[in-house]
């Protein structure tokens, strides 16, 4: 009996789990598995307002599969570090964005979409190429845009006029001959009124992107080795875009119109004594909160006459965690098959981000159970959530069917249009790339440096910085 018994008390116990590992309908067809899992989704610069609404409708038409989605918006200071120090402690989130140039940086830390959620072709059309291109790697997509950002031209509308400037510029020979117009310099070459500021980089908001775009525009060339990204910016294209560039901050050039004393660029053109500066979209706002009062517009960044046009682009992208420790629960619909978390986890992220960023024709998205993938169920999908975020937002679509309605906007058609031609550069410890690119503008204003010894210096730092990124 006690053989028996004990028999008869293992298949007790086993029965419950083959149970909720698949279950036989009465015609024989293997219903999927039950479970239910709670996201968390890190966020730095929107409130949660922007997408209550979206995870709010996802955790309807996604009950079967999903508890709760929350959104957390952190401390942009410290976002980074506090990225790595959760991970390090297991306690990170599902979903977070990343700077699309962090992605080397955080590339053993991600998981990439899985195959069967979207097609590289499906991604390459439903998002502009520099989304593609930084964030598709041997065909396998590791993040999603909602926004891309790229540069345009700010200009102040009563300069422009008072100077009998009709229309902002479209080319670099139309914007040199228009700051003859507006610059105010005197004898001594104090700049008392700017017509564009360039040429420095401390006190110039963005002024390595300047630089970079600059540098597009003459057709430096990126190397792509999968996560990895090599510029030389020793290359001659550079070379021309540093000497450019640099020539507005000579007081000897015939494009002089700003230095170092001047204000920093955004304050200055929100006191109304610069007529012209390049940054992104989300600099409107601000300047807006600084002089309710200024009158300016937006266009786009100007062009070389006759060349290919391009630009670049600094823009944030949701991306899913690898690991992330199991939550300890005792709620059966929240018990996950060992060993399988992470992998249900990281499917639900990813089927979160195909709703939250992606089109859906017809107004109709596929859920998919993460343990029988085949299983699926289509539901409704009656507000484009993407749509929805920008709109609350204000900032210029990823996406090429939302550009072409941000077209029509005065303010986001300039930087919907950049997105288009922009490209992007993953070099992974942004802020370090930056400062050198700083530094070598910096030696060159001040004389300290030959312009090619400079650029030789910054890409020498800039490849051991390459050098210590993460490997596989």
């Amino acid at each position: 009996m006690k053989g028996r018994f004990s028999t008869w008390s293992r298949m007790l116990l086993v029965l419950p789990l083959l149970a909720s590992a698949v279950v036989l309908s009465g015609c024989g067809k293997v219903t999927a598995p039950s479970y239910k899992i709670d996201l968390e989704v890190w966020g730095i610069f929107d409130d949660s307002d922007a997408y209550q609404g979206a995870l709010s409708t996802y955790q309807r038409i996604a009950q079967s599969h999903i508890g709760a989605v929350t959104y957390r918006k952190m401390t942009a200071d410290t976002y980074r570090e506090d990225l790595l120090s959760a991970f390090a402690e297991g306690r990170g989130p599902d979903v977070f964005l990343i700077r699309s140039s962090w992605l080397p940086l955080f590339r053993n830390l991600i998981v990439a979409a899985p195959e069967y959620e979207f097609s590289e072709k499906d991604f390459r059309d439903a998002f502009v190429d520099v989304a593609a291109d930084d964030l598709v790697v041997d065909g396998r997509t590791y993040g999603a845009p909602i926004s891309v950002d790229s540069l345009g031209l700010y200009y102040n509308k009563n300069l422009l006029n008072a100077a009998g400037i009709a229309t902002p510029p479209l080319t670099w020979d139309e914007l040199e001959t228009d700051i003859k117009l507006l610059n105010s310099v005197d004898y001594y070459g104090n700049i008392r009124q700017s017509g564009v500021a360039l040429g420095t980089s401390k006190n110039i908001n963005r002024s390595t992107d300047i630089l970079m775009a600059m540098a597009e525009q003459r057709g430096i060339r990126t190397l792509r080795d999968g996560f990895r990204d090599d510029v030389d910016v020793s290359s001659e294209p550079m070379r021309q875009a540093m000497s450019y560039y640099a020539g507005f901050a000579s007081i000897g050039s015939e494009r002089y119109s700003w230095n170092a004393d001047q204000h920093y660029s955004i304050d200055a053109f929100s006191e109304g004594n610069l007529a012209m500066m390049m940054n992104y979209s989300w600099q409107v706002d601000a300047i807006r909160k600084k002089n309710a009062k200024l009158n300016f517009g937006v266009a786009p960044l100007p062009q070389i006459r006759g060349a290919a046009p391009a630009n670049f682009a600094n823009y944030w992208v949701f991306v899913v965690a690898k690991d992330r420790k199991a939550p300890s629960t005792d709620q059966k619909t929240k018990t996950f098959p060992d060993g399988k978390y992470n992998d249900i986890r990281a499917h639900e992220s990813w089927q979160f981000l195909h709703y939250l960023a992606f089109p859906h024709p017809g107004n109709a998205f596929v859920l998919r159970n993460a343990l029988m993938t085949d299983s699926s169920a289509q539901v409704e999908v009656k507000e484009d959530p993407a749509a929805t975020i920008l709109a609350r937002t204000g900032q210029p679509a990823a996406r090429r069917d939302l550009i072409t309605e941000q077209r029509k906007d005065p303010w986001l058609a300039p930087f919907a249009y950049g997105n288009l031609i922009a490209k992007g550069w993953r070099v992974g410890d942004t802020e370090s790339a930056e400062q050198i690119l700083s530094d070598a503008i910096e030696s060159v204003n001040r004389g300290e440096t030959a312009l090619q010894q400079a650029l030789s210096a910054a890409f020498s730092q800039l490849s051991q910085q390459q050098r210590r990124l993460p490997g596989d």
